[in-house]
C-alpha cells in the first residue's frame, strides 16, 4: 500500500516550488533527506529522462513524476501539494497541485507499476483529491491516504528483488 511506502518525513503538504523543475528538485529532495535515495543527481535524471518521453501531469491537479535509478535501493515514495498549483505541462493543461513521486531500481518494474496504478486508483476519486487538498499535516494526509486504501482493499506493493 502506498502508505507503507510514505512517512511523516515523505509528506510535503506545502512545497515551495513554483515551477515544474523546482517542482522535481524539492520532491527529489524529500526523498534525499528522508535516506530514501542514494544520488541526488541520478534521481533527478532518471526522472527528468521520463518526462522527456511524456508528461508525468495526468490532469485532474495531478502529477506523478517517477523513474527507475540505481540511487533508489528500492520503490520509494513522497508527496507534495502545492496551494497554487504548478504548471506540469498537465494532459488536461490544468496546473497540478498533488504530486506523488516514485522512484524505484532499475529492475523493479511490477511493484513500480502497481504502484502507479494504486495513486491513480486512489485519485481518481475527487471527494478523495479534495480532501487531499485541505488536509493541513503529515500526519492527516497519511491516514486519509491510509482510510482510503482501506476502503478500495489496496493491497501492500510487494518489494523489488
Amino acid at each position: 500500500m502506498l502508505s507503507e511506502l510514505l512517512e511523516l518525513k515523505t509528506i510535503a503538504p506545502r512545497l515551495k516550488a513554483k515551477t515544474k523543475e523546482d517542482a522535481l528538485k524539492e520532491l527529489v529532495d524529500i526523498l534525499g533527506a528522508a535516506g530514501k535515495i542514494t544520488d541526488r543527481a541520478e534521481a533527478l535524471r532518471a526522472i527528468r529522462e521520463r518526462e522527456e518521453l511524456m508528461t508525468t501531469g495526468i490532469g485532474l491537479g495531478i502529477a506523478l513524476p517517477h523513474g527507475k535509478t540505481p540511487a533508489a535501493s528500492e520503490l520509494v515514495a513522497a508527496f507534495g501539494r502545492s496551494a497554487e498549483g504548478i504548471d506540469f505541462r498537465s494532459l488536461d493543461g490544468k496546473p497540478a497541485q498533488i504530486f506523488f513521486i516514485l522512484l524505484s531500481p532499475p529492475d523493479c518494474t511490477g511493484p513500480h507499476v502497481r504502484a502507479l496504478a494504486s495513486i491513480s486508483r486512489l485519485l481518481k476519486d475527487k471527494a478523495f483529491r479534495d480532501k487531499l487538498l485541505k488536509l493541513e499535516t503529515p500526519e492527516e494526509i497519511l491516514a486519509a491516504i491510509k482510510t482510503e486504501e482501506e476502503r478500495h482493499d489496496l493491497r501492500k506493493p510487494e518489494a523489488c528483488r
